[in-house]
């Protein structure tokens, strides 16, 4: 199964402040760069920076709200980005558990040309 990902998404959601700042504006609803600098340890200023990155990517729409301005989550950007994840840790669960039984498969065989010159193996 190829995953097609969307590798200026991944970057944006890949920064831990940026999945910080998507917490905070999921349980608010909305958010400024001023209200969402009090819960981070980071400027205002770096703040303004990280949600640019977040707008850029279509994660979040921001509105005008006198001097400031105000940041919402994109519903349908964001389950996009969910929905990329989820896919593409099945994919990694199907490449591990592949990783999985080649490994299984070598130590059988190990195990077993060890038993026909009748070696133990140490574990």
């Amino acid at each position: 199964m190829t995953v097609a990902v969307d590798d200026d998404l991944w970057s944006a959601v890949g920064d831990p402040t940026r999945r910080r700042m998507l917490d905070l504006l999921l349980a608010a609803g909305e958010g400024t760069a001023t209200s969402l600098s009090e819960h981070l340890p980071v400027t205002r200023q770096a703040v303004a920076k990280h949600l640019a990155v977040l707008d850029r990517v279509g994660l979040v729409h921001v509105a005008p709200s006198g001097r400031e301005m105000r940041y919402r989550i994109d519903d349908a950007q964001f389950a996009r980005a969910v929905a990329q994840l989820a896919a593409v840790g099945t994919a990694w669960d199907a490449r591990l558990a592949r990783i999985k039984s080649i490994a299984e498969a070598i130590q059988r065989t190990h195990d077993a040309a060890g038993d026909a010159t009748g070696e133990t193996t140490k574990e």
